[in-house]
Order: structure tokens, then C-alpha cells, then sequence
């Protein structure tokens, strides 16, 4: 079977059913909320936004969860969090059965911008 390649994340959701279009779009905007000035694109395949240039955060709907990308410093800085989540070392699962927990997805986007931020900083570059 061929794997599709998305263009765009407008291109990703409509592949989508209903119900998980509903979510990929609500956390869409929910990072979008936070973190204005993010730019959104594909990246490894999947919906994923850039924030000054580096990676913020990916996500991408599954047959049974919606995984959620962080990388490793967003899994560490949330540990207690997000010990009910079946992980791994940048990845967390909500399960499509649960109800999703954009509370703590909004606490982790936060958390990643603040990083995000604190590094551009220290490389000197600015915020645009």
C-alpha cells in the first residue's frame, strides 16, 4: 500500500474521519492560540508547527489515539503528568477513548514555546 505525502495540514485533516478531524483541528488551534507566531507545516509526515525557526511540537491522529510529538524535553518537563499516557522518549498516546486532555496539551505547547524562546535567546536571535 502506498503512504500518502501531505502538503499541507488542510490536506492531512481532510484524509481524516469526522471525529478525528475534530480533534487534530482543535489542538490546531489551540497551538495556534498560544503560540501566534508558530508557523504551521508537515513535518515527518505529519501536522507539526515551527516555532523561531525550530521544531514546537507534531501530533497526528492514529487508528486508536492521537500520538502527540514534544520531543524528549516536553515527556521530561511533564513526567508525573503524563505517567497514565502510554510514552516513549519524545512521543505521548491520548487515547481516542479518553477524553483528550487539552489542558495539558496547552500546559506542554506553553512549556515548548518558553523553551523554544529561552534557546533563541541564548543564541542570540530574536523573536519575530
Amino acid at each position: 500500500m502506498e503512504k500518502t505525502e501531505w502538503n499541507n495540514i488542510d490536506h492531512y485533516i481532510s484524509s481524516l474521519p469526522e471525529q478525528k478531524a475534530i480533534l487534530v483541528k482543535e489542538i490546531l488551534d489551540l497551538i495556534s492560540e498560544i503560540a501566534p507566531d508558530a508557523v504551521p507545516c508537515i513535518a515527518y509526515n505529519m501536522p507539526a508547527f515551527k516555532y523561531l525557526g525550530k521544531p514546537l511540537v507534531y501530533f497526528a491522529a492514529f487508528q486508536n489515539h492521537i500520538g502527540f510529538y514534544a520531543l524528549p524535553s516536553g515527556n521530561e518537563a511533564f513526567k508525573a503528568e503524563l505517567s497514565k499516557y502510554k510514552t516513549g522518549k519524545g512521543s505521548i498516546q491520548f487515547p481516542l477513548s479518553e477524553p483528550m486532555p487539552f489542558d495539558l496539551i496547552r500546559d506542554i505547547v506553553r512549556f515548548r514555546v518558553a523553551e523554544v524562546m529561552s534557546a533563541a535567546q541564548l543564541t542570540g536571535k530574536k523573536k519575530k
